[in-house]
């Protein structure tokens, strides 16, 4: 097998100087405090919607234990991150391309190999990633649900997290529980509710407003209110058909909330000061993290 190290050094050789980077990718994190609750299907579909905009997206699949965003997609990744990272493959031929010129990552069990590198090999690796923050101005990481070490870690890892859950009291209770970790580790993180499957159309801003004043009460904090998604039917029809709901039926209120949900995104900002910014950023901390 190549050497590892030599690989990505070559390859990191091949991108120009960081300092010749003309803009960063916004790398938001989309998880959930338990499953069940839609976040890979909210992932794929917002990806489509920020798209619809004009956006360009990457989309990286980093639910190691359900990974499904190819499922939903109807795509068959043949190679995943642990191709890039021992050096067998260069980050453009393990995309994917999906509708609307979305890609797609398949992240595999490459996040766990993060920890195995070397810095030197993590700083080579990451420097042949910034690829992406020149091609793209988002990227979307579906991580796994639950408080597991690698889903804080990606929680932890990014300026930007959409919390998603339902009205159930059992899915809030499991966001609060995911709130208090990220929250306790890290104050500054911009952490946005989405209330998926909500009802009735003052379900979402219902379960914002109570679970923010528990949050407020308890953590001395606050959440924003990312918005709500209705329930629709024709969200499972979608899942049967593997066709994205936003694509299958545009014009569903399932949809209307999703694209809601994009403009308010592409319509906020994020200092561009934040340390963590592009997806250098978010690879080193994880790597952080997961050495720990």
């Amino acid at each position: 097998m190549k050497d590892q190290a030599e690989v990505l050094r070559r390859m990191a050789h091949r991108r120009p100087a960081a300092a010749t980077i003309q803009s960063q990718a916004r790398v938001i994190c989309v998880t959930s405090g338990k499953g069940g609750v839609g976040k890979t299907n909210i992932s794929v579909n917002l990806a489509l919607a920020l798209a619809q905009l004009g956006h360009k997206v990457a989309l990286l699949d980093a639910d190691l234990g359900m990974a499904n965003i190819d499922i939903l997609l109807g795509l068959t990744p043949k190679y995943t991150l642990t191709h890039v990272l021992r050096g067998e493959k260069l980050i453009n031929e393990i995309m994917l391309e999906g509708p609307l010129g979305i890609r797609v990552l398949a992240g595999g069990n490459g996040v766990y190999d993060l920890a195995n590198l070397s810095q030197r090999e993590l700083d080579l690796f990451s420097a042949s990633l910034e690829l992406l923050d020149e091609q793209f101005d988002f990227i979307l990481v579906d991580t796994g649900a639950g408080i597991g070490r690698n889903v804080v870690s990606f929680a932890l890892s990014v300026d930007e997290v959409l919390l998603v859950t339902t009205p159930e009291t059992t899915a809030i209770t499991d966001a609060y529980g995911m709130i208090k970790v990220i929250k306790q580790r890290r104050s500054d993180s911009s952490l946005k509710l989405v209330v998926n499957m909500a009802q009735a159309e003052n379900d979402g801003p219902s379960v914002w407003t109570k679970l923010n004043t528990v949050v407020g009460r308890f953590l001395k904090a606050d959440v924003e209110y990312g918005g709500g998604i209705p329930y629709d039917q024709h969200v499972s029809r979608s899942v049967n058909e593997q066709v994205p709901f936003l694509l299958a039926f545009p014009n569903c209120s399932a949809s209307r909330g999703i694209t809601s949900l994009a403009q308010s995104l592409a319509g906020s900002t994020i200092s561009k000061a934040a340390p963590n910014r592009g997806i250098r950023g978010f690879l080193s901390r994880v790597y952080e993290l997961l050495q720990a």
